[in-house]
């Protein structure tokens, strides 16, 4: 039997389910296949609305198994396009959809949906979920969990290396000793969102329509004056925190703002604000993966401001795409051998944990 693993992600920017096939190791984590599956429109609506208004618990309930659904039919598809041998298959690594990230409450939490119970019985393989919970139990974060996987896929790197992962929000792990990251802010959710509302496309591909606005410095100035850019690490944040109605509060000021600008400037938010945390730091490197790396308007603001050397994960090989869902693959390998997760110093809990509870 092979040491197989799958990663199943859904991130923030909900645009698709990242499924990864593994060969891992002690030193090593090997992607023998990856596909997306484009996210079911109904259900992007309905998480989006969850997340922005009052709900019911049978409205979480009833979305909890839906995910759970939606999960199983994309690996089983996988495994079937792919002809793998379920017998080779030690657990999946799933983590789940966020609908809500609150660390720092008087009862700290972090909810993920897409019953693994629902997953394991509908693939019958063991499932290892719920990653988040024990290290926010331990006064952690709970999040980001990139950077101890950065930590192991780039072991080979020293000091001065600092991984940048823009997804729906952006984190950056500091490869070094100890071991750094945290959450910069918002990635592509604030573009993703506007765009969709302006012209009805899903995301900015290469930032063409932020080409055609203009930073206005006023909006952009409110934009960064939001406390969470002021937050020292560790922290996290997520769409419970900067979503449409974060957008909105602040456009409401500034009402002859052009669209173009406004997606211009959200832009600059994403760079300025990932820059900003970078610029007190001595790293010379800077690893860029996560669906942000495709924005070549992007890419290019960053470079013109870090003033660093940006590099992309494919140039390491190390797949841009599926650098997140092969992180859940290896923290199932972890959960399965029952090692520790070096998270403390990332997330500020008061110890390593053991990461995930185990289902079937």
């Amino acid at each position: 039997m092979k040491d197989l693993f799958i990663g199943v992600m859904s991130g923030t920017s909900l645009d698709g389910i990242d499924v990864t096939l593994c060969k891992i190791s002690t030193s090593t984590c090997e992607l023998i296949h990856a596909k997306e599956y484009l996210f079911n429109t109904d259900i992007k609506k309905e998480i989006l609305h969850l997340i922005s208004t009052t709900t019911t618990l049978q409205e979480i309930g009833t979305l909890n198994a839906k995910l759970g659904t939606l999960f199983a039919e994309a690996i089983n598809t996988f495994i079937d396009i792919y002809s793998v041998d379920k017998q080779d298959i030690k657990a999946i690594g799933l983590h789940g959809q966020t609908l809500w990230h609150e660390p720092n409450a008087s009862y700290p939490f972090s909810m993920q949906l897409g019953c693994p119970n629902v997953v394991h019985a509908q693939t019958n393989i063991q499932v290892i979920a719920d990653f988040r919970s024990m290290d926010i139990a331990n006064g952690g974060q709970g999040a980001p969990f990139a950077p101890a996987f950065h930590e192991f896929i780039f072991k080979s790197f020293k000091n001065k290396i600092a991984v940048l992962n823009i997804g729906g929000m952006a984190n950056i792990t500091l490869l070094q000793n100890p071991l750094r990251g945290w959450d910069t802010g918002v990635g592509n959710a604030l573009m993703d969102y506007w765009v969709q509302e302006c012209k009805n496309f899903s995301y900015d591909k290469d930032g063409a329509f932020a080409r055609l606005g203009k930073v206005h410095v006023k909006l952009l100035e409110n934009f960064l004056s939001d406390p969470y850019f002021k937050q020292s690490a560790p922290k996290s944040t997520g769409r419970e925190y900067f979503n449409a109605q974060w957008l909105q509060k602040h456009l409401a000021a500034f009402k002859s703002v052009t669209n173009e600008d406004a997606q211009r400037t959200l832009l600059e938010l994403t760079a300025q604000s990932i820059t900003q945390e970078i610029k007190n730091t001595d790293i010379d490197t800077l690893i860029v993966c996560g669906g942000g790396a495709k924005n070549t308007f992007l890419m290019q603001r960053l470079q013109e401001l870090c003033k660093r050397k940006i590099k992309q994960s494919n140039d390491f090989n190390v797949n841009s795409d599926f650098l997140e869902s092969m992180a859940f693959a290896w923290l199932a390998y972890k959960r399965v051998h029952q090692e520790e997760v070096n998270l403390s110093s990332v997330t500020g809990a008061k110890k390593n944990s053991i990461l995930g509870g185990i289902y079937g």
